[in-house]
């Protein structure tokens, strides 16, 4: 007598009907690091690349060192756009007082001053187009997204304008950025590359 081979289960999580909901990132088994939800579905990261690393953590820092002191920097930390959509931006500037304990794992988007995204040959449909759209309408009032271009790093900046609701581009930067909003940040994007490269050049 035959037996018909049971199919095998599958090792990523089923959506339920109607997708995933924001509060099921902190409920979910196993999941990858940086999990988004984007639209109701899981999005799962590829291995970051040594110019998304460098720059995440470059502009971290010079941001967390100018910042006014009522505001929080943090880099790869999700936020709640609504109850279907709750990505994860590299690097965010928040209001400080929402931060209130050492175990949240989210912000609420309205906290959110500035978002920045530095894209991935993955997410970059997500980058240009996707999450700006949903940045706006949660009116997140400035979002910056960084580029690879030859191996350099752009910075492309837009503000929310409020009679339409959507961004509006306020300058393209390549090795130099000066902006005075959300507050006045002055970055050498040139030094977004390898240390013995930087080192090799002075």
């Amino acid at each position: 007598m035959s037996v018909e081979p049971q199919a095998s289960k599958p090792s990523w999580p089923v959506p339920p009907v109607g997708g995933w909901t924001a509060d099921d990132l902190d409920r979910l088994p196993n999941l990858p690091p940086h999990t988004e939800l984007i639209d109701g579905s899981l999005v799962f990261v590829s291995p970051l690349t040594i110019f998304h690393e460098r720059a995440v953590d470059f502009i971290k820092w010079q941001l967390q060192s100018v910042a006014p002191a009522d505001l929080e920097v943090f880099r790869e930390f999700t936020i709640d756009v609504d109850w279907q959509n709750r990505p994860e931006p590299d690097v965010i500037v928040v209001q400080g007082d929402v931060v209130k304990d050492r175990t949240q794992t989210r912000f609420p988007a309205e906290s959110v001053v500035l978002a920045i995204e530095v894209v991935s040959t993955e997410s970059v449909t997500r980058d240009r187009e996707t999450k700006p759209v949903k940045y706006a309408r949660a009116k997140i009032p400035h979002y910056w997204r960084v580029e690879d271009v030859d191996g350099r790093a752009v910075v492309y900046v837009f503000e929310l304008e409020p009679a339409t609701g959507a961004y509006t581009s306020t300058g393209i930067f390549h090795d130099r950025m000066k902006a005075s909003v959300p507050f006045p940040v002055d970055l050498d994007l040139t030094q977004i590359k390898p240390r013995r490269n930087r080192t090799a050049e002075e």
